[in-house]
């Protein structure tokens, strides 16, 4: 019989009955148990294939803080970065302290439903414990792939029930109060362009000058500012449908016209020292504005001179949904100007305009 050539793998049974698929990786050997020979080929064939692509290759043998990590190295370039750091946290901070010692093979239903109860409220909202399981079932069908583990074993479990907040909107009164306050602000356009178009948070503080077509009525969204280990950089629209087309009022270019003279203003008192960024929206030194301090702080003390009560900044797209939905504009157009992947998803989130639409549709008939 020919001698398997350096690498290749090899199969032999146990003692016990079982298969044993064996491949030396980086000086190590790993080992995959199988109950016959034809799984335990499958599972060095398949274990040949992810070391050859540069995958960390596992065995159900590793314990589940070991598989996480290598996981998260072979996620990475197929994942935003944003999106990568929020899984890496779920994993370090929740995950493998309750279930990192364990052997991968070894996790059952019932350990990630104890997890899930250990890290509901008081400690953590719904909302997050969902996240955390929707990480584990993403990693544990990765290493169903990788021919780790038999089957998934968080499709057995129930996540907690996300209850959903209820929408804050404005009034067409209330609204106009805010534009009013802002009259004159040096960030009266952001106000303006968020009320009237629906735009996210990170869409309006990433658009640039150059993706406005004043003479065409209308602006291109084409990234997101974004806070990563580098600092605020605009990144890439998370979906195709979030890189979209968006029709500007008379009013809102008005009021970018009006932003682009004060900005231009502001970069000539400052001089040297202004930071050329090419957005629309930035400090007063022309760097990109950080949502988390400056703009938070700012719209807060705009909803006090309105006399208007707190709330969050993305609840103005809100009200620009639910303004078009409440005069008829059909679903499609409204889903495609927010930049929703699915249209279910603008009727689900606006349902409460929906009898104003079954009233029309009436009066219509």
């Amino acid at each position: 019989m020919a001698k398997r050539a350096n690498g290749e793998g090899s199969i032999h049974k146990r003692a016990d009955g079982r298969w044993c698929a064996s491949i030396t990786i980086k000086g190590k050997r790993k080992h995959f148990l199988s109950k016959d020979r034809e799984e335990a080929a499958r599972k060095l064939t398949a274990a040949k294939k992810t070391r050859d692509d540069g995958l960390p290759v596992v065995t159900e043998h590793q314990a589940v803080a070991q598989f996480m990590q290598s996981w998260l190295v072979a996620t990475k370039p197929s994942i935003r970065e944003r999106t990568w750091t929020r899984y890496e946290q779920y994993v370090r901070l929740h995950i493998t302290p309750a279930l990192g010692k364990m052997r991968l093979s070894g996790v059952t239903p019932q350990h990630l439903q104890r997890l899930y109860a250990e890290r509901i409220q008081p400690e953590l909202s719904p909302t997050t414990v969902h996240h955390i399981h929707a990480v584990s079932h993403k990693s544990l069908d990765q290493a169903v792939r990788w021919n780790v583990v038999p089957r998934n074993v968080a499709d057995l479990v129930d996540p907690p029930r996300v209850t959903r907040h209820e929408m804050t909107t404005l009034t067409p009164d209330e609204a106009r109060s805010l534009l009013g306050a802002a009259a004159n602000n040096r960030l009266e356009g952001l106000y303006v362009l968020a009320l009237m178009t629906g735009m996210r948070e990170g869409e309006l503080l990433g658009l640039k000058w150059k993706n406005i077509d004043f003479d065409g009525s209308a602006l291109e969204v084409r990234g997101s500012l974004q806070r990563l280990k580098s600092g605020l950089v605009v990144a890439e629209p998370k979906t195709t449908k979030s890189r979209r087309r968006v029709g500007l009022t008379a009013a809102a270019l008005t009021a970018l016209r009006q932003h682009k003279i004060r900005q231009a203003e502001e970069r000539l008192r400052v001089g040297a020292a202004w930071q050329p960024s090419e957005l629309v929206f930035t400090d007063q030194e022309g760097a990109p504005i950080d949502a988390t301090k400056f703009l938070r702080n700012s719209f807060a003390l705009l909803l006090k001179l309105a006399g208007l009560p707190r709330m969050r900044f993305h609840d103005l797209r809100h009200k620009a949904a639910t303004f078009l939905l409440g005069r008829g504009i059909h679903p499609k157009i409204v889903s495609e100007m927010l930049g929703h992947s699915q249209i279910a998803i603008t009727l689900d989130l606006y349902s409460h305009v929906t009898p104003t639409m079954q009233r029309e549709a009436t009066a219509a008939m």
